[in-house]
C-alpha cells in the first residue's frame, strides 16, 4: 500500500528536498506552508497535494492535517520541518521574540505531530521525523531562543519514542549543521550588517562552523529522512541523527 507523507515547510529548502526524496520512494506527498503560490508551484508538476497551513495556529494545523489525511487516506509519515532561525543577544531580547521562536519551532512541531498521529494507523506502521538542528544538541552562539527551541524538539521526540516503543511507529530527530538554504542567505545579510563585514565574509563564518568547511545540501538532509522512512529502519527510534560534517 502506498504511504502518504506530510511535510511542513515543504515548498522550499529542506522540506522541498524531503518531498522529492519521499516521492522518489513512491510516497504520496502533501506539502504544507503559509504561501499558497509557493506550494502550488512546487506541487503541481508532481501531482502533490499543496495545503496552506500555519504551524503557529492550532486551528490551521487541525484543519490542514485533516485535509491532508482526506487526500492521502490517512497519514503514514509526518515530517515536522517548518521552523524559524533567528538570533539575538539576550540583553537586547524581549518576550515577544522568545515566544515567536518557541511558537514556531516547538509548538509548531508539537501541533504537527499531534494532529498527524490522530490520522496515523500507528498500530500497523508509522514514521515521525522532526527536523531539529545541531543546536538541539549543543549551544549555538548568538541564538539562545533557537537553541532552546531545538533542544525542546529533541526532548519531545525522545518522550514520544518512549511512549510508543511497543508499537511499529518510530520517532527521530534530524540535527543538521548549516544547510545551504534561503535562511543562510537571509542570515548572511544580517550578520554582515551587524558585524560590518562583507557578505562573503559573513557566509564564510557560517560555512566554517561546519567541521568539513562547506554548507550541507538539503538533499543530504532529505536522504537521512528517506532512510528512516525506508526498509530496515524499524529499530531506529528515539535517535538524534547529526548531519553536520563531523564532530564539533
Amino acid at each position: 500500500m502506498q504511504k502518504h507523507a506530510v511535510i511542513t515547510g515543504g515548498g522550499t529548502g529542506i522540506g522541498l528536498a524531503i518531498a522529492h526524496a519521499l516521492d522518489a520512494m513512491g510516497c504520496a506527498i502533501t506539502i504544507t506552508g503559509r504561501r499558497a503560490e509557493v506550494l502550488e508551484a512546487a506541487a503541481q508538476p508532481h501531482g502533490w497535494n499543496p495545503c496552506v497551513m500555519d504551524v503557529t495556529d492550532e486551528a490551521s494545523v487541525v484543519e490542514g492535517m485533516a485535509q491532508a489525511a482526506q487526500f492521502g487516506g490517512g497519514i503514514d509519515i509526518v515530517v515536522a520541518n517548518a521552523g524559524l532561525a533567528e538570533g539575538q543577544n539576550i540583553r537586547n531580547s524581549d518576550l515577544d521574540f522568545w515566544r515567536r521562536i518557541m511558537t514556531t519551532n516547538l509548538d509548531g512541531t508539537y501541533l504537527t505531530v499531534r494532529e498527524g498521529m490522530r490520522h496515523m494507523p500507528f498500530q500497523s506502521w508509522g514514521r515521525v521525523v522532526a527536523i531539529s538542528s545541531i543546536a538541539g544538541l549543543r549551544g549555538l552562539k548568538g541564538a539562545h531562543a533557537y537553541t532552546a527551541s531545538k533542544h525542546g524538539v529533541v526532548g519531545l521526540i525522545r518522550g514520544l519514542s518512549a511512549d510508543h516503543t511497543a508499537l511499529p511507529v518510530t520517532f527521530n530527530a534530524i540535527c543538521p549543521g548549516y544547510v545551504d538554504t534561503d535562511i543562510i542567505a537571509r542570515n548572511t545579510a544580517k550578520i554582515a550588517q551587524k558585524a560590518k563585514i562583507t557578505e562573503d565574509q559573513a557566509r564564510d563564518l557560517m560555512v566554517n562552523l561546519n567541521p568539513h568547511n562547506r554548507l550541507i545540501t538539503p538533499q543530504e538532509v532529505a536522504a537521512s529522512v528517506a532512510w528512516i522512512c525506508g526498509p530496515g529502519s524499524d529499530s531506529v527510534d528515539g535517535q538524534t541523527i547529526e548531519i553536520s560534517g563531523g564532530p564539533a
